[in-house]
Parts: structure tokens; C-alpha cells; sequence
């Protein structure tokens, strides 16, 4: 039996106990269904092998050969992942379309004894219903955007916020990514799929009665592009401005990128990717700083000569008074909880 999602709230309302991506591994690592996992009834080579002979020799072949190689692979799923499912268990399957792929795997189960359903439009459908959340529904809540030059910890007090029980969308977070040009983070960045998908859940989720508090960003964080309902929204919002002393910035990156000042060649790169916006002698200042380990020097020096500059063209852009300024005078740990008390009594008064 097919299942219709009508929102994105209905695949957690639902209950199964297991969302299997019957896909191949490529086309799951460019996204998926949030909690799925990758099954594949044919992986990426037997895929276009099938796809191959479909095209150039006949249907019916393709489909006699892709049969062979899904009773294959189902077999070692229920020998291998499957193994320990007991006689209760409930699993979803999809595809790309919930088409054949998911519905021999879904065959297969059925006939073990299993409670299996397959998504009615497969990946396809769940897609749909995402977009439609990220590019044509408005936010839901008043939104309010955390600002502030490079270093006031920004991100760190919209964590304290949101362990507090205040409303959030953490976008660098769900980037993978500190939305600079030194803010790459392991792991890399999720396609722009996969991103929109767990935006879009957050979205779909909020209380519009509450204010949405998210932190400034440029329209791309990183590699990833902030949908256009959601950036609208942050273009006309409100803003709280958290300002600190440049000292207490400088002491403050030192920390928080300390993953990058460890990897010296990767800081020595990300630094040559500013040759074209500086003259030569700061990039050589600049890389002689990370070489002696002057981390905070360095943070200091960029700050100054790279990103307040271009900050202050930018809150140019926005009106003055629709801006609450939340001057700290440190942003050491201990000193946070204070700034998102003081953020917390600004968005009140902004919302």
C-alpha cells in the first residue's frame, strides 16, 4: 500500500520504525528522507548498467537483468541490516518516483510478514512538498535577525537561546558551515537539496505566534543558497546588534576557529583566496601571523582591514530604527549568558 504526504509533518506522525531509501548511494547522498536509511536495490554502477541495456538493447532485457540484481541485493539486506527485524516491525520504503525499486523491495517484505508501506510519488513527492515550503510559503513567525560585526559570537548566543526554549533556525548549523570564508567545518556542506530539506522542516514547525530569531548571514552560507521566502523575510526584519570591543573579538576567534588554526595549510589557503581584495604586502603580513602562531593578532588585523569595512556598507542597507544595539563588554564563556539575556529583552521589544 502506497501512502499520500500531504505536509512534512505527516512522515513523523506516522510512526514507522524505519524510513529505507531503496535508491542508489549517490542519488542518497545528495539527499533524502529525514531519518532514512540507504538500502539500495541497485547501487550507482548496477543502475546505469540497467538504464544502459534499457536504452540500447531492449526493456524487457533491462528489466530481466534488473530483477536478477534486486532479488540479489534485497537478499543480503535481509541477511545483513534486516537480520534482527522482528515480526512487529514496520518499515517505509521509497524511490525516486515509488515506482518499481521501492516496490519490488517493498513485494519482498510484504511477503517476509512485515507491515511495510511505500511513499505514494516516491523521493519525488517529498521533494515537492519541500520546495513548496522554501520558495513559496511565507515565514510563519515574525522573524527577527541576530546581527553583529565578525567575532561578537553571534552563533554562540543563538545556541544559548535556543537551549533556553526561545525560537531559532540555527542556518549555519544546518549549513554545515560558520559563513565566512574561513568557516569551513569536517564533513563539508549537504547539497543545496538536502539543506533546503531540514530548513524546510524547521519552517514547517514554527509557532507564529512566537518571534523566529535567526543570525545574520549573506544569501549563500558558504556553498548553499538561503531560499528566497526565508531571506525576504530576514532583508525586512528587525534587527538586534550585538557590538564588542575588537580586542574581546580578536580573543574570541582565536577560540572559536581554533579547528582552523591548527591546520596551518588550509588557513595558509583560505587567506591566498583574499590576493584579489588586498595588496600583496597584508596577505604576506597576514600569512607570516598564522605562521608564528599570532592567531589573535591575526583575527585582530582581519577584522580591521577585511570585515568591519565591509560590514558597515552593509548595515548601510538597513534602517536605523528598526536596530537594537546590545553592547557587552567581553565574550568570554561566562560573560555569553548575560549578552543573550540582554539579546532576549531586545527581541521582546523589537517583536
Amino acid at each position: 500500500m502506497a501512502i499520500t504526504l500531504s505536509s512534512l509533518a505527516d512522515l513523523a506522525a506516522l510512526g514507522f520504525d524505519t524510513i529505507i531509501d531503496a535508491r542508489a548511494p549517490s542519488e542518497y547522498a545528495e539527499d533524502h528522507l529525514p531519518g532514512a536509511i540507504n538500502l539500495p536495490v541497485l547501487d550507482d554502477a548496477e543502475r546505469a548498467r540497467v538504464g544502459t541495456v534499457y536504452k540500447q538493447e531492449s526493456p524487457f532485457l533491462a528489466r530481466k537483468i534488473g530483477a536478477a540484481l534486486v532479488a540479489k541485493n534485497v537478499a543480503a539486506h535481509l541477511e545483513g541490516p534486516l537480520a534482527d527485524k522482528p515480526g512487529g516491525w514496520r518499515p517505509l520504503v521509497y524511490c525516486w518516483r515509488g515506482g518499481q525499486r521501492s516496490g519490488s523491495f517493498a513485494t519482498i517484505l510484504a511477503q517476509v510478514g512485515w507491515r511495510v508501506e511505500t511513499v505514494q510519488g516516491g523521493y519525488k513527492a517529498w521533494r515537492q512538498l519541500v520546495v513548496d515550503q522554501v520558495q513559496n510559503r511565507p515565514v510563519a513567525a515574525p522573524v527577527v535577525v541576530l546581527d553583529g560585526n565578525t567575532g561578537t559570537a553571534k552563533t554562540d548566543i543563538l545556541t544559548l537561546l535556543a537551549a533556553r526554549g526561545h525560537q531559532v533556525i540555527d542556518l549555519e548549523g544546518l549549513a554545515n558551515h560558520r559563513g565566512s570564508l574561513f568557516g569551513g567545518r569536517p564533513g563539508g556542506q549537504p547539497s543545496q537539496k538536502a539543506f533546503e530539506g531540514r530548513l524546510a522542516i524547521k519552517l514547517a514547525s514554527l509557532d507564529p505566534t512566537r518571534p523566529l530569531i535567526v543570525e545574520a548571514e549573506s544569501s549563500k552560507i558558504g556553498s548553499v543558497v538561503v531560499p528566497k521566502q526565508l531571506w525576504a523575510a530576514m532583508c525586512a526584519a528587525p534587527r538586534v546588534r550585538v557590538s564588542a570591543p575588537l580586542d574581546a573579538r580578536a580573543d574570541y576567534l582565536a577560540r572559536a576557529y581554533g579547528d582552523l588554526c591548527e591546520d596551518r595549510q588550509r588557513l595558509a589557503e583560505v587567506i591566498g583566496r583574499l590576493r584579489p581584495l588586498h595588496a600583496a604586502e597584508v596577505i604576506e603580513e597576514w600569512l607570516g601571523l598564522a605562521e608564528a602562531n599570532q592567531f589573535r593578532t591575526l583575527a585582530r588585523d582581519l577584522m580591521l582591514r577585511h570585515y568591519d569595512p565591509r560590514y558597515s556598507r552593509h548595515r548601510a542597507r538597513f534602517e536605523p530604527d528598526r536596530e537594537v544595539e546590545v553592547a557587552v563588554d567581553s565574550l568570554a564563556p561566562e560573560a555569553l549568558a548575560d549578552a543573550a539575556d540582554r539579546v532576549v529583552e531586545a527581541v521582546a521589544r523589537l517583536a
